[in-house]
């Protein structure tokens, strides 16, 4: 974990869980900021409230006043102290989206960082929010002597957006439009093409690194 590397934010609508993800050169608080700023141009909907962890990436002057002093403040929360960093709703959405998709590698070339919001802002976004379904959580017995957790009907990001009360009909029609020109299965080759070339950059520096210098004569 030493060292400077890439790292991806995630970000999930807790009604919608339409997600965004975003690719920052380490933990700085301005990269961070930046963006979340690009994130908040993507979205469908306004930000109603920002639920964060305890990450001095999340928790300084710069996003506090990004949120909060603007004609329409923004509520800014976090997890409880002294607990997980990671916020249960965005770990449980998209942790396991991001990890199959780029991996575990450590990404420690900042000429990598381009390449993956090239692919979060556009292949990655739209296969994810308009053609995989998930579930919400509805109701928890944690008391039972099996506790049992039951389930909304699977839903992708993009049906959920339709399905509210709070969008705009514009912004339906836009979608719908959009969704009517997108091919899941061109979007997931463009994904994987994409893919392959930010690893294949990853793998060679990686072996460059490795290689063993020839000896002195």
């Amino acid at each position: 974990m030493a060292g400077q590397f890439a790292n991806s934010l995630d970000c999930v609508d807790i009604a919608t869980t339409w997600t965004e993800q975003r690719a920052v050169w380490g933990r700085g608080e301005q990269g961070v900021l930046q963006q979340l700023q690009d994130i908040e141009e993507s979205l469908p909907f306004d930000i109603r409230g920002f639920d964060c962890d305890n990450g001095a990436e999340f928790l300084n002057r710069h996003l506090v006043r990004h949120f909060t002093q603007r004609s329409q403040p923004v509520l800014f929360t976090r997890s409880r102290a002294c607990q997980k960093t990671t916020t249960p709703t965005s770990n449980r959405k998209t942790g396991p989206t991001s990890a199959s998709g780029s991996g575990y590698e450590r990404f420690d070339d900042p000429a990598l960082v381009p390449l993956l919001n090239d692919l979060y802002r556009t292949e990655w976004r739209l296969f994810h929010n308009f053609f995989c379904p998930s579930v919400k959580l509805l109701e928890k017995n944690a008391s039972a002597p099996e506790p049992r957790k039951r389930y909304d009907t699977p839903k992708t990001p993009y049906q959920r957006v339709m399905e509210s009360d709070y969008i705009p009909r514009k912004t339906k029609i836009a979608l719908t439009a959009q969704f009517r020109t997108l091919n899941p299965f061109v979007l997931r080759k463009a994904m994987e093409h994409k893919l392959k070339k930010i690893f294949d950059l990853c793998y060679k520096r990686t072996l460059c690194r490795q290689r063993p210098e020839p000896p002195l004569r």
